[in-house]
């Protein structure tokens, strides 16, 4: 089923969605599993499964030469989400990203995808590897989401890149992008974002879900924004409960988000990480509670592998 359809049948309850990482490579599907079983206690109506590129190294060889060496690979998302989808019966919907694939190995990942029956995709452009200042495509491969999008928007009409295929077979997928209520962190200000992302809409895109936050008033900010633009599809709050301590200067560098003061201050006064779970626990319940106050479409945790903090902080509200 779609995101979309999940939401309309809600009737204006308040969902739990989770997005998980795909384990690594050498690890066994199990250890997925154990992190999502225990959620499941909340009827997670969809699950997000996202996508990393690999990351290598170049090692000098003799006579001059570079060797192209993988340093971290994780699985690919289509297989896990099909293992998801068999194992769980519940819907997935895999991260569809620009880097690392030409357009007819995404393609193909599509196509592949929709035999499995998943009926969900969100397009992303996704991270510059760690070897690159910013954000390179493959040859032949999208460089924005929004041409990625453009893509998936054409399958869904039967129009492949082979211009030759005899009556092909149209993909239904529902499509969905990233929203950043402190914007991106390319974007020169919210103002242009917004424009960029009401394209994407216009474009064909079906919902919206955005970038962490911890203060709320940011995403009810950026859903007014939204409804002033003329974006008027479903905007799915990503909520990331703090953890440890070092993710106070982590996060802000990694994701470029704020962290309010009152959170900050409260956790640099926790002597150990197990004091920070525990604030970051307690407010990311008072930062649901507020959301499902609100009327957000679902509260989609952000897990980042690890099911224990997103147990304790779903027992409370769902």
């Amino acid at each position: 089923m779609k995101v979309v359809d999940h939401l309309k049948n809600a009737n204006g309850k308040t969902l739990f969605t989770m997005e998980i990482l795909p384990p690594l490579k050498g690890e066994n599907i199990k250890s997925l599993f154990n992190n999502i079983d225990p959620l499941m206690e909340f009827k997670p109506p969809f699950i997000d499964v996202t996508y990393h590129r690999e990351e290598y190294v170049f090692k000098k060889k003799d006579g001059g030469l570079l060797e192209k060496l993988t340093t971290r690979k994780r699985p690919g998302t289509v297989g896990i989400c099909a293992a998801i989808q068999n194992h769980y019966k519940v819907d997935t919907v895999p991260h569809i990203i620009c880097g690392g694939f030409s357009r007819e190995e995404t393609e193909n990942a599509l196509i592949d995808l929709n035999f499995l029956g998943i009926d969900n995709v969100l397009v992303l452009q996704g991270d510059a590897i760690k070897t690159e200042a910013k954000f390179i495509p493959e040859p032949d491969g999208f460089c924005y989401a929004s041409e990625l999008l453009e893509h998936v928007v054409n399958m869904n009409k039967g129009v492949y890149l082979d211009e030759e295929l005899h009556e092909p077979s149209p993909t239904n997928f529902c499509i969905g992008v990233a929203g950043y209520p402190e914007k991106h962190y390319n974007a020169p200000n919210l103002k242009t974002d917004l424009k960029y992302l009401k394209n994407k809409i216009d474009k064909g895109a079906d919902y919206i879900v955005t970038q962490m936050f911890f203060d709320n008033k940011k995403y009810f900010e950026f859903v007014d924004k939204c409804r002033e633009a003329g974006i008027n599809v479903p905007i799915i709050p990503g909520i990331k409960p703090l953890t440890t301590k070092a993710q106070l200067t982590i996060l802000p560098q990694i994701f470029h988000i704020d962290l309010p003061e009152e959170l900050a201050d409260e956790a640099e006064k926790c002597k150990d990480n197990a004091g920070v779970k525990q604030v970051g626990i307690e407010w990311a319940v008072k930062q649901s509670k507020e959301l499902i106050n609100y009327g957000a479409p679902t509260i989609h945790f952000y897990s980042m592998g690890k099911s224990d903090p997103i147990y304790k902080i779903a027992k409370e509200l769902f």
